[in-house]
């Protein structure tokens, strides 16, 4: 049995994407996501899985950044002043880690940096954005399933 290297270039391409969006970057997942299952070239569980893990793993690096990001405050460059970051960790103390159910969300890449500055346990992180990650592939699947593909 020979690898088909289009597909695991196709899968390395959802991964990137996946694990970019996740991140500060500019990065647009569900494009590649969709083409992909449209295009039948994969199992959807595969493309699910390969986003889930890709996206979950580019939260982890906010979360990395946010656990050591504090210590710059005081630069010019920082990209918060203290009041915004005083307000950020208020807003998560006050909702707590139930956010980061919401990490899927366009402004959820900010609720995974503040869950590394709030010193949030790795194993919870884990958990409740792994559920929202693979949770928002899946209904992208389903919702494109629906759709007629």
């Amino acid at each position: 049995m020979t690898p088909d290297f289009a597909l695991l270039g196709q899968l390395a391409g959802l991964f990137a994407a996946a694990f970019g969006a996740a991140t500060i970057l500019p990065f647009q997942s569900e494009v590649v996501f969709v083409g992909l299952q449209l295009a039948g070239s994969a199992p959807v569980a595969w493309l699910v899985a390969v986003a889930s893990v890709g996206n979950t793993l580019g939260a982890v690096v906010n979360y990395v950044m946010g656990r050591g990001i504090e210590r710059f405050r005081t630069r010019r460059w920082f990209p918060v002043n203290a009041a915004q970051l005083a307000r950020a960790q208020r807003w998560y103390a006050r909702w707590g880690v139930w956010t980061l159910l919401m990490s899927w969300a366009p402004l959820g890449d900010g609720f995974t940096v503040i869950a590394g500055v709030m010193r949030t346990p790795v194993w919870l992180f884990l958990v409740l954005v792994t559920l929202a990650k693979t949770g928002r592939y899946i209904a992208l699947a389903w919702l494109t399933a629906q759709a007629g593909g």
